[in-house]
């Protein structure tokens, strides 16, 4: 038997080509490397900032949380597993948490705008929205939300 071993270029230490009697050639490839958990989902990890100003860029942040979906609920978010069940009930649409309220609230201009930056299943994430005060951002989020209860 005759055997022809013959480095591949970058790959130099690593692969092999080896030639049988037959003429037919194998691979010999270096051990396969473990790839964790981490490779079998999309990653849902998520900023949410609350601060006043009138648009994303310029408003003051006051507060903010990590909220991670995937694979468990965690971060410094006070209600993270309430928070991304909310989420995935609208699809991550951040959009949806909102809805037209009749509750009562003062005409005072003092805006709040809310944020959502970093990635939900697998997607990137950038959003935002500004009330009129925290008395019209209170009314418009989902009741019970928790979302942005922080």
């Amino acid at each position: 038997m005759r055997y022809l071993l013959t480095t591949l270029g970058a790959a130099a230490s690593t692969a092999a080509l080896l030639l049988t009697t037959t003429g037919s050639a194998q691979a010999a490839a270096p051990a396969a490397q473990h790839v964790g958990p981490a490779a079998l989902y999309a990653p849902s990890a998520l900023v949410l900032t609350l601060g006043h100003g009138d648009e994303a860029a310029t408003a003051t942040v006051e507060r903010a949380v990590t909220l991670s979906c995937t694979p468990a609920p965690a971060g410094s978010h006070p209600s993270p597993e309430s928070a991304c069940q909310e989420l995935a009930a609208v699809g991550g649409q951040f959009g949806l948490l909102s809805r037209t309220s009749d509750s009562p609230c003062t005409r005072q201009w003092d805006p709040v705008t809310i944020t959502a930056n970093g990635v939900w299943k697998g997607k990137q994430v950038g959003w935002s929205a500004t009330y009129g005060n925290a008395c019209e951002m209170t009314a418009s989020l989902t009741e019970g939300g928790s979302v942005f209860a922080f």
